[in-house]
């Protein structure tokens, strides 16, 4: 029995020896660490993102310091605070809250900043591995330029090491690793400008893109649009959510994101496909019937339509100015859909423009082949006719158009949209300047009241006083379009221009849809002419 009781109490004191051993020396490291952890305090101090601003230096999105005081919590956690009267030095930090100056007026562009959700906890952008991993709290760009250019805008987080007593009470600052600001980023857009087309579409549901000849894009508009302050504003989870839950959708970006029925508006694309495919010339001349019969199916012109009238005998540029459907279904007819389809896919129409926004969205130009497999139904001549005044089921988006219009405005070169300053990136499309010229000169008469042989001036009519050649004005070529839409009733109301007309190096390239808004001409078309009212009084012609 003594022995069995020595060999217990042997037993526990081997036991002990070996568990104090396992605590002081093989694991003594690792809980001197928790220790530790427990006296040092690490407060992240988070960076300013870099600034965005226009092309002329104006502010589009800064930061606004704000003090915040470090608060140590009972149960060991800390708080950051805005709420305290006395500065008591180490404690207080200086962190930056986001301020966009054109508020709704440039949401789409911007984007927003949103917080870092559990899926994203601990990811690091591949782009920036520099810049850590993505934490709780934490904020990161969400659509526009803050979400495509998160690395750039993204700064390094600053740390500070704070020692404090059992009690969680601040004892001394250990050390501190000031923040690294972002980048700043310059974009092309024109503050004036992008303020006078959020002004001028007066909560109308579309959007506006406007650009140079060679891609910059000088404003981009989307309405409905929201307020990115709200999304880093204290106390406005409320709006917030109503943003969210909107169904009019204001955080869709209809300018890039949309897929629209252009209408009139691709009939330049179709006219120079005619030209560069050898199928008509400047003497080419058509006689409109007013309407084109298929068997039992119509195909009218829209003056005939409206008022029983007909064009007469007319070429491209007379088609183009006056927006003859007759003309185009012909000029569909003889060229065919599949060059339709290839040179509008040199237009850029059936593929993303690379803009840099997230979210674009590509057109369709519809093909035999296309229908069959996802319709299952055979192409029609009919369905030529649509393609070619715009209609069926083609579709585009505004950014898409515009970068379209731009290849007649820059002399034949594709080039590709971008609204952070960059180089430009331009293809030649190696398209005849006599055919160029031709389709000029028909958007310039869209905005003429009368042709030089007489009758009524061209659908554009809201340009008409716009002045001649010999004016500082300079000349606008535009083409209005109505697209219709699988409502009953409702088109899409399209106008797009460029100034001056006669010359490659020109000064802006608008495109305007007002969404199921009615006639391109009496809709769209004066809040185009508005806001060249605007540009030519600031002197930018």
């Amino acid at each position: 029995m003594v022995w069995f009781l020595r060999g217990i109490l042997v037993f526990s004191f081997l036991f002990l020896l070996g568990r104090l051993t396992e605590l002081q020396i093989i694991k003594g490291g690792y809980f001197r660490s928790l220790a530790e952890s427990n006296r040092v305090r690490k407060v992240t101090i988070d960076a300013p993102r870099g600034q965005i601003v226009a092309r002329g230096g104006e502010a589009l999105v800064n930061n606004l310091p704000v003090k915040k005081k470090i608060v140590f919590r009972a149960d060991g956690g800390i708080e950051k605070t805005t709420e305290f009267s006395e500065e008591s030095g180490d404690e207080i930090i200086t962190e930056y809250e986001r301020r966009y100056s054109l508020g709704s007026a440039l949401a789409h562009v911007t984007g927003y900043l949103g917080e870092v959700n559990e899926k994203e906890v601990g990811m690091v952008d591949p782009r920036c591995p520099g810049k850590g991993p993505k934490r709780l709290g934490g904020l990161t760009g969400r659509s526009g330029l803050e979400e495509i250019y998160d690395c750039e805008l993204k700064g390094i987080e600053g740390e500070e090491l704070i020692e404090v007593d059992i009690k969680g009470n601040k004892v001394r600052i250990l050390g501190r690793k000031e923040p690294v600001a972002g980048k700043d980023l310059k974009t092309n857009i024109d503050y004036g400008l992008q303020e006078k087309i959020a002004s001028a579409f007066n909560g109308k549901k579309g959007a506006v893109v406007a650009s140079d000849a060679h891609g910059e894009i000088l404003a981009l508009y989307s309405s409905p649009s929201f307020d990115p302050n709200l999304f880093v504003r204290a106390n406005s989870s409320l709006q917030v959510v109503r943003i969210l839950t909107d169904d009019n959708l204001p955080l869709f970006n209809r300018a890039v994101s949309g897929l629209y029925h252009p209408g009139s508006v691709f009939k330049p694309v179709v006219a120079i496909t005619a030209l560069s495919e050898g199928k008509i010339d400047k003497n080419y001349t058509f006689l409109d019937p007013g309407v084109i019969r298929v068997g039992s199916y119509s195909y009218s012109n829209w003056y005939f339509s409206q008022y029983g009238r007909t064009e007469g005998e007319i070429g491209v540029v007379r088609a183009l100015a006056r927006s003859t459907d007759t003309f185009f279904y012909h000029l569909g007819e003889i060229v065919g859909i599949d060059k339709i389809a290839e040179w509008a896919g040199r237009f850029g129409l059936s593929q993303k423009t690379g803009i840099d926004l997230p979210g674009e969205a590509v057109g369709l130009v519809p093909l035999p082949k296309w229908k069959e497999e996802t319709q299952k139904e055979k192409w029609f001549l009919g369905n030529t006719y649509h393609v070619a005044i715009g209609q069926g089921e083609l579709v585009v988006t505004p950014v898409a158009l515009n970068t379209a219009i731009a290849v007649l405005a820059s002399g034949g070169k594709l080039c590709q949209p971008e609204i952070v300053a960059a180089e430009v990136k331009c293809q030649n499309l190696e398209i005849k300047k006599e055919n160029l010229d031709l389709v000029r000169a028909g958007m310039i008469g869209a905005c003429s009241p009368a042709s030089p042989a007489g009758g009524p001036g061209g659908t554009g009519y809201t340009f008409f006083d716009w002045g001649g050649p010999s004016t500082s004005l300079g000349t606008i070529a535009c083409k209005t379009g109505t697209a219709e839409t699988n409502e009953d009733g409702k088109t899409h109301a399209w106008f797009t221009l460029f100034s001056p007309a006669q010359t490659d190096d020109n000064s802006i390239v608008l495109t305007v849809l007002v969404e199921r808004g009615g006639e391109g001409s009496k809709v769209a078309g004066p809040i185009a002419r508005e806001i060249m009212d605007y540009w030519i009084a600031k002197g930018s012609i």
